[in-house]
Order: C-alpha cells, then structure tokens, then sequence
C-alpha cells in the first residue's frame, strides 16, 4: 500500500505557473506513477506520468508546459506546469500503480482564471 498526498494547487492568472507536489508514504521508484486531472463534468484524463522503464508520457496538452519530476530520495513526485490556461483548470491527482492496484491521492485543485 501507499498513501499519496498532493500540494501546490491554487488560483492562477492565465500565463502562469504552478509546481505541484506528491508526497508518498513509500518507496515508489521503479512503479508507474504520475499525474491525472479531472475537469467538472468531464473523465479523469493522463496528463504525465513515468512509466515502469522511468520513460516520461505526456498528454499532447501538456506537451512544452508542463514537466514531471522525481525526488526518490523523498519520495516524491513533482509537476512543474508553465504557460497555463484556463482549459488547465481542473482537480489534480496523484496515482501510481503496485503490482496491479492503483492508488490515488485526494487531489489539489488548479484554477487559471484572470
């Protein structure tokens, strides 16, 4: 098991930037891990992740924006996210997947709005 905690969401005007945070309680290098984001009334989409190999997928939304980090060492996950628009805006989670189970954090809402 692994508990996540996100940070780092907020109001932002158009144009700006935001890092957001994920804190697990565990290791998770190595497993499948990164970020997702839920607009109101729309499904829960990939923005970046890290695949199992540590190769880097984006979202064509997110590509030359927004870029995903790791800090192994403590355990966590970064999104530094540049350039945002108010289409961004949206509840962010933090996921990652264990031998088959998927995790998530409780999220940290993102909104870009003059």
């Amino acid at each position: 098991q692994v508990q996540l905690v996100e940070s780092g969401g907020g109001l932002v005007q158009p144009g700006g930037s935001l890092r957001l945070s994920c804190a697990a309680s565990r290791s998770i290098l190595g497993f499948k891990r990164g970020w997702y984001r839920q607009a109101p009334g729309k499904e829960r989409e990939l923005v970046a992740i890290f695949t199992t190999g540590g190769k880097t997928n984006y979202a064509d939304s997110a590509k030359d924006r927004f870029t995903i980090t790791t800090d192994n060492f403590v355990n966590r996950v970064y999104l530094q996210m540049n350039s945002l628009k108010p289409e961004d805006t949206a509840v962010y989670y933090c996921n990652v997947e264990i031998r088959g189970q998927s995790y998530w954090g409780q999220g940290t809402q993102v909104t870009v709005s003059s």
